[in-house]
Parts: structure tokens; sequence; C-alpha cells
């Protein structure tokens, strides 16, 4: 399959995983460059030491193109691009902050940059600072998507930019595939869906809990992390969404939070000081991140809490990143050429 994104970034399914924490790690990410998509190494957890490491051992796994991811609001993360930038890594994908000096520095060693956003106002400001594609997230996708359906969020992006979209949100199959090239994307991302794959690190206990539910079993709330997010709902989720936690005991597990992510706390405590506009979205981003790690890494969803999407009601199995990826595309062109017939 030949779109302006598999062109653009080198691939050859118009196929992505985005940089989740602790899911989308050195193994996975080069497991769907191998099988021809592209994945993005997730940063947020990372130390640039880390990081650097993580980049390097994804060129021992694959000599296919790959990318980091960095959210620019969170602390460390200007230094974890400073290193994907340093090791020039061949994308860069952006969200949450000002990513024109990322431009600028990706496009000195003819890097590739994608720029995360939720809304026609973001896009136009990526486009405008040169970003060479658009990462749209609908409001179906897990974590934090926006308030606006995929079904009207990608045509109204897509018609409004000269720069290619990855759709994402609510994309897990074939059908989905179609549909986002079909809405005016050129690509799909699909976390949730790679997340549950036998190469995915994401604990064995959450991906068998991921297909025996359904789609109406996810909480969209901002309750958690301080942001809009959608997480898989448990009866730990539940209790956790109920209502905000409580700001400065946030403030003190954000601080707690600081040795799990490898950061200093005095780091944590200057982020916010720098942000004071953006010092409650700190704290609760901070505390939110044991629950994520126990349900994603210990699998224990009685303590924890899983970022999942709404395609969480078609994930039936567990296949190999390979294996997800020809069934993907075999499965869009069989239902083009069925539907092609339609018209005919």
């Amino acid at each position: 399959m030949k779109t302006r994104i598999t062109e653009l970034l080198g691939i050859e399914a118009p196929l992505i995983l985005p940089g989740m924490s602790w899911i989308s790690t050195p193994q996975l990410v080069a497991a769907v460059s191998n099988a021809g998509g592209l994945g993005i190494l997730a940063s947020g957890p990372l130390t640039p030491e880390e990081t650097r490491e993580s980049i390097r051992k994804i060129r021992e796994l694959t000599d296919k193109p790959f990318g980091v991811g960095v959210t620019l609001l969170m602390p460390g993360a200007k230094e974890n691009a400073e290193v994907a930038l340093d090791e020039k890594v061949p994308v860069i994908n952006f969200s949450l902050g000002k990513g024109d000096w990322l431009v600028k520095r990706a496009h000195e060693y003819g890097g590739k940059v994608i720029a995360t956003v939720v809304s026609e106002k973001h896009a136009k400001s990526a486009e405008s600072i040169g970003a060479d594609a658009l990462l749209v997230t609908g409001h179906e996708a897990a974590a934090h998507g926006g308030a606006v359906t995929s079904l009207v969020l990608i045509p109204s992006i897509a018609s409004k930019v000269s720069i290619p979209v990855i759709a994402t949100g609510g994309f897990a199959d074939g059908r989905g595939l179609l549909a986002a090239l079909s809405l005016g994307a050129e690509a799909v991302a699909m976390g949730s869906r790679f997340a549950t794959t036998s190469d995915s690190p994401l604990h064995d206990n959450v991906k068998k809990t991921v297909v025996s539910k359904s789609e109406d079993e996810t909480i969209y709330s901002k309750n958690f992390d301080g942001l809009w997010a959608r997480v898989m709902k448990t009866p730990r989720s539940v209790k956790e969404t109920k209502k905000p936690m409580n700001f400065i005991m946030a403030a003190k597990e954000a601080t707690k939070a600081a040795a799990i992510v490898k950061q200093p706390v005095w780091k944590i405590m200057l982020g916010m000081l720098v942000m004071l506009d953006k010092i409650k979205l700190l704290a609760y981003f901070g505390a939110s991140v044991p629950r994520l790690r126990a349900a994603t890494i210990d699998g224990n969803l009685d303590d924890g809490v899983q970022f999942i999407g709404q395609t969480q009601g078609l994930i039936e199995d567990i296949p190999s990143a390979q294996e997800l990826v020809d069934r993907i595309v075999a499965d869009a062109e069989a239902l083009h050429s069925k539907q092609s017939s339609l018209f005919s």
C-alpha cells in the first residue's frame, strides 16, 4: 500500500505504533517496523541515558525506519528529545508543547517530524512551523484523545491542511484502515491493538482482560491524571475517576512518582514552578504514574489503571506484530475490492 505517509516515512504499510509508556519499548518498536509499519519509542519514562540505549537497541533489532515520541510538557522531555536529535532518529513525534525547534533540528539531518494534535487550531499551528505530518487523535482513543470523534475530526482536519494526516482513535483492523483512508487520512496509529500483540511488553493479564472486554467498558474522565483520558473500566478505575484527587495529595504523589520515572524531585518541583499555569496538571499527571505502572507492568488491575481505547471491543486475539500488520493490509485490500464492485 502506498500513501503520502508510507512515502514520507519510507515504510511499507500505513500502520503506526504510537509511543505508549512502558509499552512502546525497543522490542515492540522494532517488531512493528520490521513488520512494515513504523514503531515509535515512548521516551516518557526514560532518562536521557536510557533513551540513547533504547535507540541503539532498536537499531540492533531493525534496519527499518522508527521514531521517538516526546511529550514536551513533561519534565525530562527536552533532554530526551535532544538525545533523539543527537542520534539522528528518522522520525520525531511530539505532543503537548511547542515543537518548532524540534522541526528545525530534525530537518537539518533529514529527519521527519509528526505533531500529535486534537484540534484544527493545533493542526494548523503544527503545519505552520513545518511539521511533516499530523497524528490526529479522536475521542475513541486510549489515554488523551480529543473531544471530537474520529469520524468527524479526521476529515475536518485533513481538508484544512496540506500535510498528510495519521488517524488514531477507533482503528484496529482492516475495516478501520480503509475507513481512515476514506476519511482523508493516509495512515492509522493503533495503540491499543499493537499493545495487545505477543511482541508487546504489556502484562499478559491485561492483554487477556482487553480481549474479554467490550467497547463500552471504558471511562473517559479528567479526574485520573488531570487531562481528559480514556481508561479501562474496572472497580479501581471507577474509584479513581469518581472525583479529582486532592491537590496537596496529588503533589505528594507526584514527588513519589519522580523516583519511578527516574527524575530528581527537584526537577519535578522546578517544572511545577516554571509552569505555574500547569502546576495542577503536572501534579495530577505525576500522581497517576504508580497506578499506570501497576496495571501495565505488573498486570494488577485491582490497584492499577490501564489506558485503553474503545477498540478494546474489536480486539479478540493476541497475534504477533507481523501477523497483525499482514492481516490488516490483506483485509483492507480485500474489502476495498469488494466495495469497489458495488460502484462498477
